[in-house]
């Protein structure tokens, strides 16, 4: 009978080894390691995200149980102990830096030219034990936020960052980096004149919503189909001052597009964008949905609910080797055409995850064992 590697293996064959290996060798990490590498640490990271875990006590036993599969990825099972140690004094940065690395190798082959490139900005809250004291915001209560600028196209995040709750938005936006030409599309949490302005001085388009209480001064106005959701498409410029007396730096014109919802709530939709159609941009502005669910996605599946540790540190591990977890299940669900929904290709990895299962047989009863058996089942000649 050939060997059939686990569905876990096949999932981390696409994790950039060499260069793994080259930031644990920069950051110094395996410095003075007698028992957990940073690959074992890692790995045991994965191995909570992939198999559904929520505890430290949970990992240990799962990873022990399969101590002879993680042999063939070159890790070793985790005590709970050194692996609560690990997180919390390993450098986040190297698991974020591998999320970088990853992304890059997650966008080959879909680039687009910048023109065409959207980005949808938001960030989501994330609970913390009440000893995160780094992340205590009110008595009693911890929290972070997690940060993301997501490629609705691709379907995966570009761009992620935690914070404290009490961290806004903008503060953020103000630290990521820009692509010059690409559209961004964000809601009222990136609320800042000077920050459009950024924006507009790169060449990129912006879609977001007007305040209630901020004027815009018209200077024309183009038609609008009658019936339709668009109520009005002005052109316009925003107040010349802002608060203290500032001038405004972003004194471009700009077009605000009324639009109602089927709920019948009318929300002001403004761009610098003032050549497209009033309908693009509204589609633009709807596409913000897709970030939401890719929020609700990580959290029903992946483990950003639940933490492992308590300290900064171990939250930024945490959070960066779910995001790693999701674009490992983006790679290996390409790999194969049997299974279109990615929630089910997730359901599926979780349940046969140490089984010696190879990824295209994930819903056959029994996994094909030789090249022929294999070839037979997807109707090869």
């Amino acid at each position: 009978m050939r060997h059939q590697n686990s569905v876990f293996h096949s999932l981390l064959k696409h994790v950039p080894w060499d260069r793994f290996d080259g930031l644990v060798q920069a950051y110094g990490a395996d410095a003075r390691v007698r028992r957990l590498t940073t690959k074992s640490q890692f790995v045991a990271m994965l191995y909570a995200q992939l198999s559904g875990a929520v505890s430290l006590r949970e990992i240990e036993a799962g990873l022990r149980s399969h101590e002879a599969r993680l042999y063939h990825v070159g890790a070793a099972p985790a005590r709970r102990s050194t692996l609560a140690e690990a997180n919390a004094q390993r450098p986040a940065e190297l698991f974020g830096d591998v999320f970088g690395l990853m992304l890059k190798q997650a966008s080959r082959g879909l680039r687009r030219a910048m023109a065409e490139a959207t980005y949808l900005l938001d960030s989501t809250s994330l609970s913390l034990n009440e000893r995160s004291q780094w992340a205590r915001f009110s008595a009693g209560v911890c929290g972070a936020k997690l940060h993301v600028v997501y490629d609705p196209d691709a379907d995966r995040p570009t761009y992620a960052v935690v914070s404290a709750a009490n961290v806004n938005d903008i503060t953020i936006a103000e630290a990521m980096p820009i692509e010059p030409g690409a559209t961004y599309v964000f809601d009222l949490g990136y609320y800042d004149f000077a920050w459009w302005a950024k924006l507009h001085a790169k060449g990129c388009r912006l879609v977001t919503r007007l305040k209630s209480n901020t004027p815009l001064h018209a200077i024309g106005e183009r038609p609008v189909a009658a019936g339709s959701a668009i109520l009005s498409d002005r052109e316009g410029r925003l107040n010349r001052r802002i608060g203290g007396g500032r001038p405004n730096p972003f004194s471009d014109p700009v077009r605000e597009i009324c639009l109602r919802l089927e709920t019948g709530k009318i929300l002001r939709i403004v761009t610098n964008d003032l050549e497209a159609s009033a309908e693009d941009i509204a589609e633009l502005y709807k596409r913000r949905w897709g970030i939401e669910l890719f929020f609700r996605w990580i959290k029903q599946t992946l483990r950003i609910r639940r933490f492992v540790g308590t300290s900064e540190n171990a939250i930024r591990i945490q959070v960066a080797v779910a995001l790693i977890a999701f674009l490992l299940l983006r790679l290996a669900q390409a790999t194969q055409s049997a299974i279109d929904s990615p929630l089910t290709f997730a359901r599926l990895v979780r349940i046969n995850l140490m089984n010696r299962r190879h990824l295209h047989c994930l819903l056959s009863s029994d996994p094909p064992t030789s090249p022929n058996q294999l070839a037979l089942e997807w109707g090869a000649t």
